[in-house]
């Protein structure tokens, strides 16, 4: 007989009991709210191990399904050291994407598809639209092709095909129709984009039961990781799988759903126990990586939003330090202040760069902390997006400058003549370069000869519609290379964004469309320091800054990265940066209570990344479309007891915002006494019709001063609400 301390299954050796209730649980659908650090992962793979070497079910029964391939990989690996490799091979392992592609593959015929369909990628499906949008005889400028994928895309997450698409603006008609001849193309070219995988695959197991009867017999045993970030087909899915033997084992953390933009629907948490009634609930509640401080904090922050079930968290690795919260007096002071306290960090406590993050909500927020970084000569990794300097968006527009100071820069030039597209194509710019060549000229001097503003032979083998496109960019440049002079670098990347078209281009009502507007707007921040200086000085900075490629990324570096990136990762002091209003939460968040309360569970995400120390800083003023402007604490702080925290607490009358230590700060800085730009005075008013040359008609909502611009927020009867600066929008009165 085996004594109590010895465990009978080795499955099981190592679990806490909280653990270990959840992988031994009996059949049935079952469901494990794990809190972070608490070791789902572990939990989940620990009960594929304990169905095949406790319960003998057969690994051919079994399906695990999760989000990402990273995941999924990490999976197999776990599996790999529980089981043996035949019974690992059997299993059916994957995202649900592939899983569901295997399945289509199999059962093509029964949905009258062919066996060797291909899958359109993000880039097929926008060249698909561009081409419904040809036949339909539709303008994609004002109707963007990113913008309507979205729309489909949120179409087929809600199980709505095109026959069942409801109208009730215009702007929806027009997707109703794109839509449908959208998804008739993709079947004449033998294709399925992303979103077909999954509603496919539901349309086949809901017309046709015999198959989906054989698949229920097949998976006996279905278990899903991070099912808070399940959307509606997902959670149809795994419905219909699980309807006859009820043994779907669901793990996942309503306070960790943080993808509602991609159709991620944390209240399926709430579903699965309504449509299971008898469902088993576990919770996991021991966390293994941060320390008393920080899983306090974490709570509090978490505990205001609604619909969730409350766990309580602990740990037994002690009290810790206290969270530093950092008021630095703007974004650049923001980012020293981070670097410093790494190199801190690495000298005095033992803590590596490379166990350190920074983390912030947007992308654009990582300009100010990369140039600290470089400045400092201390390597840096970046997760999740390119760097600053190297984004598509900002080499554009640097390319734009480069060719106004040098307009002989055919590198620069080649980059952007045809960006946005101005019809100037592939053949044209090989005629450009070879008659260069061949007559030993610059391809300026060409196109200045092509306009009639340079005299030389008339261009031959050059056809009208070519000649036009490539006279009307010349024109642009001309024209920005004569005002250039008396214009500031900000006024002058204005001028290139309004009439180059590139603005409306980059704003495409994508959210890769707002990112790369973001990074735009961070560019002239940017510039808005070079007020005094010129182009010249300005290109040659910026060439210093961004050449960070010949820093040398090596394992120990700080992580930088967004809240969205950090999920899943873990690392000994974290550095959470912009805690103000409108950067997080979001400005976007403040009118939709669902999104207010995602941007508090992105908080809470990248609180819990932190196993030792915790860092929250903000700026006392921060550059907002190319203005200093004073800022406001996040709401956020507030929410942390005091007793957690030590510096600039809101709620201790030391933060931003009217307390007398922030007021005492600001006039210790150099230009802190220089008087704001007076307000400009309001074009708009509320009530007001306006046109949009992209987003059509619309009313005014809203009309405020923003720094030296004006913000307007406008409902568009074809697009909805929008928040656009006046300086840029090119609105008009209506009416």
């Amino acid at each position: 007989m085996l004594s109590p301390s010895v465990d009978p299954s080795p499955i099981l050796n190592g679990l806490n009991p909280q653990q270990r209730a959840a992988v031994t649980a009996p059949d049935g659908p079952v469901l494990v709210l794990a809190g972070p650090g608490s070791g789902k992962t572990r939990v989940l793979t620990h009960r594929v191990a304990y169905l095949v070497r406790e319960r003998g079910f057969s690994p051919y029964r079994i399906m695990a399904v999760t989000f990402t391939n990273k995941a999924a990989r990490e999976m197999r690996e776990r599996l790999e050291a529980l089981l043996s490799p035949a019974d690992v091979r059997r299993l059916t392992v994957g995202t649900f994407h592939a899983t569901c592609a295997r399945i289509l593959r199999r059962e093509a015929e029964v949905l009258g598809l062919s066996r060797n369909y291909v899958i359109f990628d993000a880039a097929d499906q926008i060249a698909l639209i561009k081409q419904v949008l040809r036949t339909l005889n539709l303008d994609e400028k004002k109707y963007a092709p990113a913008a309507l994928r979205q729309a489909i895309a949120k179409a087929k997450q809600e199980l709505i095909p095109p026959e069942a698409y409801t109208t009730s603006t215009y702007y929806a008609e027009i997707v109703r129709r794109v839509y449908e001849l959208y998804q008739r193309t993709l079947r004449d070219n033998d294709g399925l984009d992303f979103a077909d995988l999954l509603m496919l695959t539901v349309r086949l197991f809901q017309e046709h039961p015999s198959v989906l009867a054989r698949y229920q017999e097949r998976y006996q045993q279905i278990l899903v990781d991070e099912f808070q970030d399940t959307n509606t087909a997902q959670y149809a899915l795994l419905r219909l799988l699980g309807g006859r033997h009820h043994n779907v084992f669901c793990v996942g953390d309503e306070d960790q759903s943080v993808y509602l933009w991609r159709g991620a629907d944390y209240r399926n948490l709430l579903r699965f126990r309504q449509d299971f009634p008898q469902v088993r609930l576990y919770l996991l509640e021991q966390n293994y990586r941060s320390t008393e401080t920080i899983l306090e904090a974490a709570q509090a922050v978490i505990r205001p939003n609604p619909n969730r079930v409350e766990k309580a968290l602990f740990t037994r690795r002690g009290r810790g330090p206290k969270i530093v919260v950092h008021e630095a007096y703007n974004e650049e002071d923001e980012a020293r202040y981070v670097v410093e306290t790494i190199a801190r960090l690495a000298r005095e406590e033992g803590i590596r760069p490379g166990e350190c993050a920074v983390m912030y909500r947007t992308n654009a927020q990582s300009r100010a902390l990369e140039e600290a970084f470089v400045q400092a000569g201390m390597p840096y990794r970046l997760v999740g997006a390119t760097r600053f300097y190297q984004r598509r968006e900002i080499k554009d527009l640097l390319a734009y400058l480069r060719v106004v100071h040098t307009p002989t820069d055919w590198v620069s030039m080649r980059r952007i003549i045809n960006v946005p597209p101005r019809g100037i194509g592939a053949k044209t710019l090989a005629w450009l370069e070879q008659t260069a060549h061949r007559e030993d000229v610059p391809v300026w001097t060409l196109l200045r000869r092509v306009r009639g503003d340079e005299e030389g032979p008339p261009p031959a083998g050059l056809g009208s519609r070519a000649r036009r496109a490539l006279a009307a960019f010349t024109g642009l440049v001309q024209g920005w290379i004569e005002a250039a002079e008396g214009l500031t670098v900000a006024e002058l990347i204005r001028r290139i964004l309004e009439e180059s078209g590139y603005a409306a281009y980059v704003q495409d009502g994508s959210e890769e469309g707002r990112e790369r507007w973001a990074n735009i707007l961070e560019l002239r921040n940017v510039a808005a320091d070079y007020a005094h200086l010129t182009l010249t000085d300005f290109l040659a900075d910026v060439a210093l800054v961004s050449d960070v490629d010949n820093l040398e990324e090596t394992a120990d570096a700080p992580t930088l990265l967004t809240l969205h990136s950090a999920k899943g990762l873990e690392f000994r002091a974290v550095f959470i940066t912009g805690l103000e209003e409108g950067l997080l939460p979001h400005q976007h968040a403040f009118e939709d209570p669902e999104e207010m309360a995602e941007e508090r569970r992105l908080f809470y995400v990248g609180i819990t990344r932190a196993k030792d120390r915790l860092y929250l800083t903000r700026a006392f003023r921060r550059t907002v479309w190319g203005q200093s402007e004073l800022t406001r604490p996040s709401c956020f702080l507030e929410d942390i007891p005091g007793e957690l925290v030590v510096g600039h607490h809101p709620g201790a009358g030391g933060g931003a915002g009217g307390g007398v230590g922030a007021f005492k700060e600001m006039l210790a800085w150099s230009g802190a006494s220089s008087r704001p730009a007076p307000p400009p005075a309001l074009q708009f008013r509320p009530g007001q019709r306006v046109r949009h040359p992209t987003f059509g008609e619309g009313v005014v909502l809203e009309s405020r001063a923003r720094g030296s611009d004006e913000e307007v927020t406008v409902n568009f009867e074809e697009v909805g609400t929008k928040r656009l600066l006046v300086s840029f929008a090119r609105l008009e009165r209506a009416g």
